[in-house]
């Protein structure tokens, strides 16, 4: 309901204000409104679409709030399931995980698997001083070139 032919006219019992004259009296009166025929139509604040404009469709606000929400859902969908795709190859890599494999690490250091325990693996990150170093599962990157691929 729009309201753009319509005319708030406040007035007292027994007065007739003129439209769009303000209200100078400490006492409010009946609220009316100009009608299509000119003439005044009081207005009920108690019925449907009463002076305060919440009108009889009350469900339209959270109609409205569906259609900004759906997008909102569809984005965060979009991006959790990015994040299960990684997880699962990432499990799917560790899996692959063997002794002879050369790794890069989230630091980028590359190495040769030399033990792949519970939760670290054993590297060998140089082979001339034949230096090991311990890295969590988690750390590794990726699998550069796999021994177990043959």
């Amino acid at each position: 309901m729009t309201f753009e032919n319509f005319t708030l006219v406040l007035a007292q019992e027994g007065e007739s204000a003129a439209p769009g004259a303000p209200d100078t009296s400490s006492q409010t009166g009946n609220v009316e409104t100009t009608g299509a025929n000119g003439g005044p139509t009081p207005v009920d604040p108690n019925a449907a679409g009463g002076a305060n404009g919440t009108g009889g469709g009350g469900n339209q606000g959270l109609g409205n709030i569906w259609l900004w929400m759906l997008p909102l859902l569809l984005v965060f969908f979009m991006l959790s399931m990015g994040g299960r795709k990684e997880k699962k190859k990432h499990a799917q890599m560790m899996a692959t995980l063997g002794k002879g494999d050369r790794i890069r690490t989230t630091g980028g250091i590359l190495g040769t698997v030399l033990e792949v325990r519970d939760d670290e693996v054993v590297v060998k990150v140089d082979e001339s001083n034949n230096t090991k170093m311990r890295f969590a599962r988690a750390s590794i990157a990726a699998i550069v070139e796999s021994k177990n691929a043959e």
